[in-house]
């Protein structure tokens, strides 16, 4: 089997058979010519297929040992694809610790249209069974969390659905497959808000999800061309070019976020850093079993959200700004920004604070990046 960098810019992007085009053509198309009534050809309509998006999702699928990959506009609408599974009167045990724009989605549309969700604290796996009902469908969670960096352990979790009979689905956002590969470990689903590490140039909004599992592939496909939230051909052409050098990418970011991380570990002006990369990290064993770096996230406690907004008013390299994953440093405030459609309590009870800061460190070059840190800390 090739290796990770051969099959992120080979798989799905053999040379195109009428020119012999190197990259992926644009196939920029709403519909196909058929070639007699009642005949159709493999390719129809745009909302349905289109080759240059056949490309991406045979590469995602191979870059996250999967068999199907389908992509999507958007990360949420990738999760509302993974949640099409669920109907009303099903329960879904979910991580109490997650992105906000998920926890809206649950919590808001998808509980509102009779879809029941038990939020429990993954880090032990016994909370996950404990949570499980007669009317229980399915398992879902995000590892490490957004912006708590909690793990789950996913072989235990893929286990106890197993058992259960019940659909497992991850969130690998944070890792990409790179560094994390759910469905090795037993899980049934994998999605990605792909606008994050595989775009990995704040330039392209999209979402993937991939399972081996060919009855769950047959549903999800069903529901991407049903609801037809698909991304248009431009942007799975710049997804294409960015997965390219996402290994390349990840190692940087890694290795950045590891350094800053350990700097900020030994500051008396933070409180607590949050990266599973810091031996201090609870989870830090599990880390190291069933991932392969430790990604380039780094949430921390800066005491309270005025230290908070000091801090980041004085950063110059490290943009303020939502999102994650690009190749330029950002920094986010979690209560104000991703997770202010959470309940105040519910943020408390998960320990978002409003002096919580989530770092996305980004491929500068490490010295810029530390000097820019230091400033922050100067202004607490």
């Amino acid at each position: 089997m090739a290796g990770f960098k051969t099959k992120a810019i080979h798989v799905g992007q053999e040379p195109e058979q009428v020119t012999g085009a190197v990259a992926v053509p644009v196939f920029q198309t709403s519909t196909y010519a058929q070639q007699e009534l009642g005949r159709h050809a493999p390719f129809d309509y745009a909302r349905t297929i289109n080759p240059t998006r056949v490309a991406l999702e045979k590469n995602l699928a191979a870059l996250e040992n999967g068999q199907y990959g389908f992509s999507f506009a958007s990360g949420m609408a990738a999760i509302a694809g993974a949640l099409s599974l669920v109907k009303n009167g099903d329960h879904v045990v979910a991580g109490s610790d997650m992105y906000g724009g998920s926890y809206r989605y649950f919590s808001r549309i998808l509980a509102e249209n009779g879809v029941e969700f038990s939020y429990v604290d993954m880090r032990n796996s016994k909370n996950v069974e404990a949570a499980i009902k007669s009317n229980t469908k399915l398992i879902y969670c995000e590892t490490p969390t957004n912006p708590m960096m909690n793990l789950v352990d996913l072989k235990e979790v893929s286990a106890i659905a197993k058992a259960k009979k019940l659909i497992s689905v991850v969130d690998n956002t944070f890792m990409s497959p790179y560094f994390q590969n759910p469905l090795d470990m037993g899980i049934d689903i994998v999605l990605h808000s792909a606008t994050k590490y595989i775009g990995g140039h704040s330039d392209v909004i999209g979402g993937a999800v991939i399972t081996s599992n060919p009855e769950l592939a047959e549903r999800i496909k069903f529901y991407q061309n049903s609801a037809g939230a698909v991304p248009g051909p431009w942007d799975v052409w710049l997804l294409l070019r960015s997965v390219k050098t996402l290994a390349l990418r990840m190692e940087a970011h890694n290795a950045n976020a590891i350094q800053i991380a350990e700097y900020l570990s030994k500051q008396k002006k933070i409180a607590k850093v949050f990266y599973p990369g810091l031996a201090s990290h609870p989870q830090h064993e599990l880390a190291k079993r069933q991932m392969r770096g430790f990604g380039g996230i780094i949430s921390i406690e800066t005491g309270s959200q005025e230290s908070a907004k000091r801090f980041t008013s004085r950063l110059t390299v490290f943009t303020l700004g939502e999102s994650l994953g690009g190749v330029e440093s950002l920094v986010c405030h979690p209560v104000t920004m991703t997770h202010g459609s959470v309940p105040p309590e519910r943020r408390a009870e998960l320990g978002i604070t409003g002096g919580l800061i989530r770092l996305s460190v980004g491929i500068e070059d490490i010295a810029d990046l530390m000097e820019d840190i230091n400033r922050g800390l100067d202004a607490i």
